[in-house]
């Protein structure tokens, strides 16, 4: 599935459709078990109660030819997210069909570290962009060391060392690309802004979330928290007239001028 590109601010964001397909394994539940609240009018329109995602990633390109990359897709057959996620994704291929091999990126932004984000910045136990600087969050590498032994940690984090920028809130990564963080999703979650647009990682996961934004999502690590930075990130969005650009929406952009939902 291809997605058509966007000029912002003097950046080509490109989105990648790393892969299509419903959460699978003990992740599968109904969307309105997954997502919980809103009233009948939120959900009216919204078709049955499987949720199939999108799972994607977007390239961004700049005049001078910089490139970066917003987070890795679920990755391989080998992948952390192999349990639930339809794997192997195809990202790798879909930066190659745009004349990028994973030696051109110069920057990766992880929006934050669950798999079907991160899963793909190591393959085979090495990392996939070696040119890269991988811009987290000090929060979210901080939040996933303290957990002990895990997943990420051992097959994600741990190969990445000596290529991990960590920042803390507002920063820029290229003139014109800047993060900054988005906590509630993940401790350390951060949006990547270019311009009007913003790349909101799980910010807001479905559609949904943009008619009731207090909707909350099973597997934030902070709901209460996560609703917070969903109104406020919405809210200054829909001041400027802006659009985000989404990681599980059917659709690459949304426009939120004005209040109105629409996506392209």
């Amino acid at each position: 599935m291809s997605y058509a590109p966007r000029s912002i601010a003097g950046v080509e964001v490109i989105p990648l459709c790393d892969a299509v397909g419903p959460m699978g394994g003990d992740l599968r539940q109904p969307l309105r078990e997954i997502l919980s609240g809103g009233s009948p009018g939120d959900w009216a329109g919204v078709p049955g109660d499987d949720w199939v995602l999108h799972f994607r990633c977007y390239l961004l390109r700049d005049r001078t030819g910089r490139t970066v990359l917003v987070d890795t897709g679920i990755g391989g057959s080998d992948s952390p997210a192999s349990s639930w996620a339809p794997v192997p994704g195809g990202l790798i291929g879909e930066l190659a069909a745009r004349g990028v091999a994973p030696a051109d990126i110069g920057t990766v932004v992880l929006t934050h570290l669950h798999s079907d984000h991160a899963g793909g910045a190591v393959v085979g136990g090495v990392p996939a962009f070696p040119n890269a600087r991988h811009v987290l969050q000090r929060a979210e590498i901080d939040w996933i060391e303290s957990t002990g032994p895990n997943p990420i940690l051992e097959r994600v984090l741990r190969p990445l060392t000596g290529l991990v920028d960590a920042v803390k809130g507002d920063a820029e990564v290229i003139p014109g690309v800047r993060v900054q963080l988005a906590p509630g999703h993940t401790p350390g979650h951060q949006v990547v802004e270019i311009g009007p647009l913003t790349l909101t990682g799980d910010v807001v996961l479905h559609p949904v979330q943009l008619a009731n934004p207090a909707i909350t999502y099973a597997h934030d690590h902070d709901p209460e928290l996560a609703v917070s930075t969903r109104e406020d990130l919405l809210r200054r969005v829909r001041a400027r007239g802006g659009l985000i650009g989404t990681g599980h929406f059917p659709e690459a952009f949304t426009e939120l001028s004005g209040g109105a939902r629409a996506g392209t």
